[in-house]
């Protein structure tokens, strides 16, 4: 018998709007039957060369549409709750692309719709799939190395983000942006709830090419467990780095450690007369024309939870906790106090 397929909507037509009907297209139980987006000509495009029958340049009415099954949010940081609102009521299970939302009442909306309308939520909290933080996870969860102690995580993208591939970096934060993969990665590796934060910023250098937006926060976490962390999420490393990301962590636990190097990995580097650079063979590659990287398989990790009706890996109130806390960083780098955590 064959199984009736997911009717995927995507409100969003960017590149990551794209990446998901990809995804839903070259998926056995999913296929991509509706797109939205302001501009609609966007929309068209991608529409297009997906064979998406539908296209939409208000999600109103895509929430309208009885045929979609569940949607996926790949709108910038700051505007996801009313499509997810929308979307929850209209009772079409929910993917949303990380961090949650951006504001507490926003948080709190979609929680209370998602809860009222009994439909199924997840945030596309990437990191988890990452093979290297995965495993970390595997040896930690063990027991063999004993209990975490103390962590560092390093998560930082080049100038180019935020100056050229966002249109929008100034109307969010590097917090929002990757600092959500950094608390989620944390408090997933620690099995623990950040409890105080203290967080320090610098700005100024985006600020000088045009973004408004702070270049970069060091932040202390303690966690309800005891242990401690530091983390460093920054959008000013030098475009000469040979990744976009620039991406360590390290787990110190009482009888032993993990040490992540995802950035400067020697797995591969590719050298022309121009430099070199570390290609990435984690994160968002291709293999054999096909979708290959984590960032790819938590999309179809969705899917397949909507499939098999089994948990998702990040619940919604992972992707709750771990927003509350970016909000918590915010509030303290902005008051030079630290700040008790709120959930």
């Amino acid at each position: 018998m064959e199984m009736k397929k997911i009717r995927m909507g995507i409100v969003g037509a960017g590149t990551w709007g794209e990446t998901h009907a990809s995804i839903y297209a070259e998926h056995l139980f999913a296929e991509p039957a509706a797109i939205c987006d302001m501009n609609r000509e966007k929309a068209e495009k991608i529409a297009e060369k997906y064979g998406i029958p539908k296209v939409y340049s208000d999600y109103h009415d895509l929430a309208k549409d009885g045929e979609i099954d569940a949607v996926a949010i790949v709108t910038p940081d700051f505007a996801h709750a009313d499509a997810a609102c929308a979307m929850a009521y209209a009772k079409k299970h929910i993917l949303i692309e990380k961090p949650l939302a951006t504001t507490k009442e926003d948080i709190a909306a979609i929680c209370e719709a998602v809860a009222k309308s009994g439909v199924r939520c997840m945030v596309d909290l990437h990191n988890r799939w990452s093979p290297p933080f995965n495993l970390a996870k595997q040896k930690i969860a063990s027991g063999k190395l004993g209990k975490p102690y103390t962590a560092y995580i390093r998560l930082n993208d080049i100038k180019w983000v935020a100056t050229d591939m966002l249109s929008w970096a100034a109307k969010s934060s590097i917090l929002w942006f990757l600092g959500s993969h950094s608390l989620d990665s944390l408090r997933w590796l620690l099995d623990s709830e950040a409890k105080r934060v203290y967080s320090v910023k610098r700005e100024g250098i985006l600020k000088a090419k045009g973004v408004d937006t702070p270049d970069t926060f060091l932040t202390t976490i303690e966690f309800e467990n005891g242990a401690v962390a530091q983390m460093e999420n920054g959008w000013v490393t030098p475009n000469g780095n040979r990744n976009i990301n620039d991406f360590k962590c390290s787990v110190m636990c009482t009888e032993g450690m993990i040490n992540l190097d995802l950035s400067s990995h020697n797995l591969m580097e590719e050298v022309t007369e121009d430099g070199s650079c570390v290609p990435d063979i984690l994160v968002s590659n291709m293999v054999f024309g096909h979708c290959g990287g984590f960032s790819y398989e938590s999309i179809r990790d969705f899917v397949d939870r909507l499939a098999d009706g089994k948990e998702f890996r990040v619940s919604l109130e992972d992707a709750r906790k771990t927003a509350l806390a970016i909000l918590a960083i915010q509030e303290s780098a902005k008051t030079g106090q630290p700040v008790e955590v709120e959930y």
